[in-house]
């Protein structure tokens, strides 16, 4: 059986980055570093290169979130990038999207833990949770699918005029030139692929914008989106 590796120091931009919160993003590297290897949420190998690669690789999508909204985090995984988002913006509230019970149950854990108020645990699948959910403005994601079945699953859950911001590796630019045609079928109006994290991580993270217009999801999710709001209003008739 194979030594856990030991997780490295924090780097000094760390302190930088999550400011008064760099207590809590410690415990939660250290959460993800012992239980979340133990549970099977981020591989061994990860561990040495957690903070560049996930916590600060995640924090700096801050840097585009604007201010005060709402975010769901789809497909949070281990939290990664809601919870790392969370401790950088204090001022955002932000749901953690998430199927898996086991998954659900260690950010349950590492929320209550770290004392985060402004987030809010949601154990379902993106394509089930129109209707379910309250319309957000911002939908973050990692890692989670190729961008045309990422914007099927998160563009629906936005409110009009909302967007979507999906960590992407150096394929972005390609994934979001074979995605087109679907995004614009989502109602999506305008596409971009930004890079953030200047003088925090080398290489900058690369984070792939769509924009929707009046219609999130397009004609497809209109009139699913309307008899959702039917049905809630039939209840609260009740």
């Amino acid at each position: 059986m194979t030594e856990a590796a030991e997780l490295p120091e924090a780097p000094e931009q760390a302190r930088t980055v999550f400011g008064e919160y760099f207590p809590e993003a410690v415990r939660y590297a250290e959460l993800l570093a012992d239980a979340g290897v133990k549970r099977g949420l981020i591989g061994p190998r990860e561990v040495p290169r957690l903070w560049e690669r996930h916590m600060l690789n995640c924090a700096v999508l801050s840097e585009v979130v604007p201010e005060g909204v709402t975010v769901c985090d789809v497909g949070s995984g281990a939290g990664l990038p809601g919870i790392p988002l969370a401790l950088v913006r204090p001022d955002l509230k932000i749901t953690l999207l998430e199927p898996l019970l086991r998954r659900t149950n260690f950010l349950q854990e590492v929320v209550e833990l770290l004392g985060l108020d402004h987030v809010t645990v949601v154990r379902g699948r993106a394509e089930e949770m129109l209707g379910k959910i309250t319309p957000v403005h911002v939908v973050t994601a990692r890692a989670v699918a190729p961008l045309d079945r990422l914007a099927g699953w998160g563009v629906p859950l936005l409110r009009p005029y909302g967007e979507m911001l999906a960590l992407k590796g150096d394929t972005a630019e390609e994934e979001l030139n074979g995605a087109r045609a679907a995004l614009s079928k989502l109602g999506v109006v305008e596409t971009s692929v930004l890079h953030v994290g200047e003088g925090i991580v080398d290489p900058l993270s690369t984070v792939v914008r769509v924009e929707v217009g009046e219609s999130p999801g397009g004609v497809r999710f209109a009139a699913k989106r309307a008899k959702a709001a039917r049905t809630s209003k039939t209840r609260r008739r009740r």
